[in-house]
């Protein structure tokens, strides 16, 4: 009985032992292993105020700034610290409704009585400076400071972009932001985000139980400084892009012009536009709403995202393509009997002489001639059926950067389209297609989808004579890694540059040939520099056709290439050739003489109906 009592002590004893090992072992644990109640402690006593960097400024080509900050505010609260006050004095004094303001005070008690919410957001200096006088009347508000963009110019929002508030997917890609934060939703602002943001930095202050702050928190030991933005050397020329901006006024359509030496993007117009000073501030949102609900979609970037026939600019491509295929030589001459004709098929052309060779027909636009090369091209017996001869042409095209993106640093491009063999297999069957059934992409027409930046692309490859470097926005980030790799890589296209001195023969007499020659550009030329041009009308099942011209100049050594489209505008010298003879001018001269041709482009309202004769 004895020993059985004596058992039992050490086996109550043992558990007791056991437990406080078992509570010991737990305390250590939470006390001095895991750190999640030591930091909730602190986020109690601590409070965290973000210090917002400044984002990098954006320069031009010629180091005119471009894009600049100026300081914002925003108004914060911390509803525990609130005591009656003059709602309407305050909001009289930060120009907002009432009822908002109230409703924004409600969903901060309701998110945190001791956490500080944000009230009203970037506020401008000059109220900042009307609120600043009188806030002490306020207890529990406060202001934090924040940078927005201010713009030097109002031009190139589809270029520049615009910065926006962060939303869950930002947080979500990326842990650096937080709510609250902005971030690059568009153009340059998106594509360099991380070079122009900087990085946020810190301050640390002791608060007591209602959030009220104490003093710095260890001497301001842990505190950090924000890292200011870099900033960014565009490629484009503020001068140009405000001038094409002008030219393109009250019309739809875009502007590409790219130096053909390097790739850098000089102007990137897309009509309409907007301001982008519309796309800041408190006032973004409501200005967003608006500009997306315009019918004529100025937030659309034209340039980038629309696609478009290529028309009469395709055939020296195709030209190109029969060169080097050997299905054609400069000297080779067809006949045209207003258009051509086949097995009952009719693709019409305009009154001109005729025969032609090679440089006559890119010069006078002959549809007949190109009907013929790209028929020969298709069928010349090189290849085992139409599939493969087909496929052989339409890498040609590829080879030009169309049908797929062309590793622009700007977002949202799309691809443009080029069908495959497969395409009209699904349509006609296999065997029921030939060279005529798709005889329309002689003359850049039928299902040829090509964006405006392809265009400019294609046209600088042409002026390089038979290679091209990715069009880029970006020339240099100061104090960073530029990352030029991508820009510097040529590309070849799948011509032997042998080839492309008749095609530029043919546009040099386009623009310059002599009068009542048939050239179908010389409203494009310019007494001082050799124009080399080509004229295109994209059919439009919707209204009047679009106008479509590819420039670049000068001949030898050429400094800008440029393509211009400009939705219903019927012919392509009507208006995308003087507008493009007009940007060369500007560019490459510094002012334009031709001001008669200017002011009957700045006079023309294609939107309104108004047409300068």
């Amino acid at each position: 009985m004895k020993n059985q009592f004596k058992n039992r002590k050490f086996a109550i004893g043992g558990m007791l032992i056991l437990i406080a090992l078992i509570f010991i072992a737990r305390l250590f644990y939470l006390q001095i292993i895991n750190t999640s109640f030591r930091l909730s402690a602190q986020n109690n006593v601590i409070r965290y105020v973000p210090q917002f960097p400044a984002r990098g400024l954006i320069f031009d080509r010629n180091g005119k700034l471009v894009v600049h900050n100026e300081a914002a505010y925003d108004l914060m609260v911390i509803p525990s610290q609130l005591s009656e006050f003059d709602t309407l004095g305050l909001c009289n004094i930060l120009a907002t409704e009432k009822k908002e303001f109230i409703k924004s005070l409600k969903a901060a008690r309701a998110y945190s009585p001791y956490i500080p919410s944000t009230i009203i957001k970037q506020i401008n200096p000059e109220t900042y400076a009307k609120l600043q006088e009188r806030l002490y009347r306020f207890p529990g508000f406060y202001v934090h400071t924040r940078t927005l963009r201010k713009y030097s110019y109002n031009i190139a929002s589809h270029l520049l972009g615009y910065v926006g508030e962060v939303n869950e997917k930002d947080i979500k890609r990326d842990p650096y932001y937080k709510l609250g934060d902005y971030i690059g939703k568009s153009g340059i602002e998106k594509s360099y985000e991380t070079d122009l943001r900087g990085q946020k930095g810190v301050k640390m202050y002791l608060v007591d139980v209602h959030n009220r702050i104490k003093g710095p928190y260890q001497n301001e030991r842990h505190d950090s400084d924000p890292i200011v933005g870099s900033n960014l050397t565009a490629t484009f020329d503020a001068d140009l892009q405000e001038y094409g901006e002008q030219l393109m006024l009250n019309k739809i359509g875009s502007i590409v012009a790219i130096e053909p030496a390097t790739g850098e993007i000089l102007s990137l117009v897309s009509a309409p536009s907007y301001k982008p000073s519309l796309l800041v501030g408190r006032v973004r949102s409501k200005n967003y709403l608006m500009l997306a609900r315009d019918t004529l979609k100025p937030l659309f970037n034209r340039a980038l995202m629309a696609s478009y026939p290529p028309g009469s600019t395709f055939k020296t491509i195709n030209g190109l393509i029969g060169l080097q295929e050997r299905t054609l030589f400069p000297s080779t001459t067809y006949s045209c009997n207003m258009g051509y004709h086949s097995r009952g098929l009719t693709v019409g052309c305009h009154s001109h002489r005729s025969p032609l060779d090679l440089p006559s027909a890119v010069q006078i636009s002959c549809n007949a001639y190109f009907c013929n090369v790209f028929r020969n091209i298709l069928d010349s017996g090189k290849y085992t059926d139409i599939h493969e001869s087909f496929d052989s042409w339409r890498n040609y095209l590829l080879s030009f950067g169309f049908g797929q993106k062309i590793s622009l640093d700007l977002p949202n491009e799309l691809k443009g389209f080029v069908p495959k063999s497969s395409y009209y297999d699904r349509y006609y069957g296999k065997k029921g297609w030939s060279s005529l059934t798709i005889i329309s992409l002689a003359i850049g027409q039928g299902e040829l989808g090509i964006t405006p930046i392809q265009l400019a692309n294609m046209t600088a490859a042409i002026a390089n004579r038979g290679h091209y470097f990715s069009p880029h926005i970006m020339k240099e980030i100061a104090g960073g890694d530029d990352n030029t790799e991508s820009f510097t890589k040529r590309h070849d296209t799948a011509i032997d540059s042998i080839y492309f001195n008749t095609i530029i023969r043919g546009m040099e007499l386009a623009v310059n040939g002599q009068a009542g020659s048939g050239s179908t550009a010389r409203i494009a030329r310019l007494d001082s520099i050799i124009v080399c041009g080509k004229t295109g009308t994209a059919q439009n099942p919707h209204g009047e056709d679009h106008s479509i011209f590819i420039a670049f100049a000068p001949k030898d050594n050429p400094k800008i290439a440029i393509a211009v489209i400009v939705e219903n505008g019927g012919f392509g010298a009507r208006y995308a050739a003087p507008i493009a003879s007009l940007m060369i001018e500007k560019y490459l001269k510094g002012k334009t003489k031709n001001k008669w041709v200017e002011d009957y482009i700045l006079k023309t309202d294609l939107i309104h109906g108004k047409q300068e004769k």
